[in-house]
Order: structure tokens, then sequence, then C-alpha cells
């Protein structure tokens, strides 16, 4: 019995890890925007379901996986995030938060109501062949679809880490977001930087959403519950930070897959609400976070 348990406890965790892979993807891309513009995106949850969406549509209308979608939606989501920074949120920053607050969750209600309209209130979902398959690593049993969907969230994770330390563009970003003025000074074109951040955030959340329709079906419902659960994870790992965001996806993804095995499904965000108290309590910087002191 012991080993029986044992052994479900190690599946657990090991599903977990890999749904938290692309937790940690989606909430990478919360983590850059605010990390750079200091722009919380209350419509992320809702970018995420709308990805989900156009990779359901272009396996459902034009018979493509939602992996070989990827990256054209993800290129879609870059430029209607640059677009939308541009146009939209830049003239907000500096404004009092609240404001910032209001503005975004306009954007949400209007993101998750367009889905509504669109394609309903029903779940839709995606069915592969690729869903039925599953590799063995010992005694454990891998899902094809979580494994693919993680290797490709971890591969993703990678090219943005290369982006942000080894390119021109990147290396400026991340200058502006350390030392705003002096951005300015040495001549970049912050709001540019900026707009090109966002891009690249909506980019990640777009990217993530492809790849968790592979997972779950879609619902506009989803909204709510996947914009709580980025905020949990980048709270978790530490606001503004990319390892943080990550790891923080990877705790969750267990945490909600033990919560299953060991209480019920239904009541997986008890624990990871948890968590995110102890977090606070211990360490109100996030894991990965930088002390204010």
């Amino acid at each position: 019995m012991t080993s029986d348990f044992l052994l479900n406890l190690a599946q657990a965790v090991t599903k977990g890890l890999l749904t938290g892979m692309v937790y940690g993807l989606m909430a990478l891309g919360l983590s850059v925007i605010f990390g750079v513009m200091r722009v919380v995106n209350f419509a992320h949850g809702e970018m995420m379901v709308v990805g989900m969406y156009l990779a359901w549509m272009g396996f459902e209308y034009l018979e493509v996986s939602p992996l070989l979608s990827l990256p054209l939606i993800a290129a879609i989501f870059f430029a209607v995030g640059y677009g939308l920074q541009r146009s939209l949120i830049s003239p907000f920053i500096g404004r009092p938060e609240h404001q910032q607050f209001l503005l975004l969750l306009a954007v949400a209600i209007l993101l998750v109501n367009a889905c509504l309209a669109i394609a309903g209130p029903d779940s839709r979902g995606v069915q592969m062949e690729s869903q039925f398959d599953s590799y063995e690593l010992g005694p454990l049993v891998l899902d094809a679809v979580r494994l693919h969907a993680a290797l490709a969230a971890v591969a993703i994770a990678l090219l943005l880490w290369l982006f942000f330390s080894r390119t021109r563009t990147g290396k400026s970003i991340r200058a502006a977001a350390d030392n705003h003025l002096a951005a300015l000074v040495v001549g970049l074109d912050v709001r540019r930087l900026y707009a090109f951040t966002f891009g690249v955030g909506a980019a990640c959340v777009g990217a993530a959403g492809a790849l968790m329709i592979t997972i779950i079906p879609v619902t506009p419902f989803l909204a709510a519950e996947y914009t709580l659960l980025a905020f949990v994870i980048v709270i978790v790992g530490g606001l503004g930070s990319m390892t943080g965001a990550l790891m923080g996806g990877l705790l969750i993804g267990v945490s909600e897959a033990v919560a299953g095995l060991l209480v019920q499904p239904s009541l997986k965000s008890m624990f990871s609400f948890g968590l995110l108290i102890l977090v606070l309590l211990l360490r109100p910087q996030g894991l990965f976070g930088k002390s204010n002191s």
C-alpha cells in the first residue's frame, strides 16, 4: 500500500512539473511586463484564453496542430501587444495604479466577452492522436501531450533568456528596466522598448495558451482563473524575476497535482493559495525576488 501511494505521488509530482512548465511560461509574460514597465497586466488570463481559442480554431478549421500554429499565434500576440502598448497603455504609464488597473480590467472584459460572442460558453478542445500516447520512464508514465507542451515551454523560456542576455535590444530593455532616466540620457528609445517588452510578454502568454489547449479544453470563464493563477505564480516566485516565474509555475503545478491526489481536484486552488500565504509570511518578496530593504 505504501509503495503504491509513493508511486502515485511520484506520478502526480511528475504530472505537476510538466503542467507547471506551461504555467511558468504564462507567468513569465506577466513577470517580464511588470519587471520592465512596472505595469500589472490584469488582462493576462484573458489573453491566455484568447491564445487557447486561436489554437483551437487553427486545429478545428485548418487542421493545424497547436504546436505548429504556436509560432504564428506568438507572432500575432507580439504584434497586437506592441500596438496595444503604444496606443493605449503607454499614456497610462506613470499614472496612479488604480487607473492602470481600470484600463486593463476594461481590456480584460472586452476580450472575454468577445470570446463569448464568437465561440459561445461551451468548452472547446482539440482531439489529437498524441493525447492517447504516453512514454514510460521507469515506473512512471508521462502523458505525451504534457511532455511535448513542457518541452516547448522550456525551449521558449530558453530563447527568451538568450534574447535578454545576448541581443542588443534585450540588453537595452534590461537597462531601461534598471534605470529609466539613465536609459533616456544615453539615447535609448524607451517608449519603443516598452512596447517591445509588452509584445514579448504577450507572445509568451499566447504561446502558453497554444500549449495549454492540448492539455485542457477552453471556455471564456477560465480567464479570471488564469489571471489569478498568474498572479499567484509571480508573487510566489518574485515579481519581476524570470527565474521566479518559472519556478513558481513548477511549484503551483506540483501543488495542484498533489492536491488532486491527496484531497480532490476541485480543492487544488486551496493548496495554491495556501502556498502563496506561506511564502508571503516567510519571504514577502517571493522566493527569487529582491528585498527592498
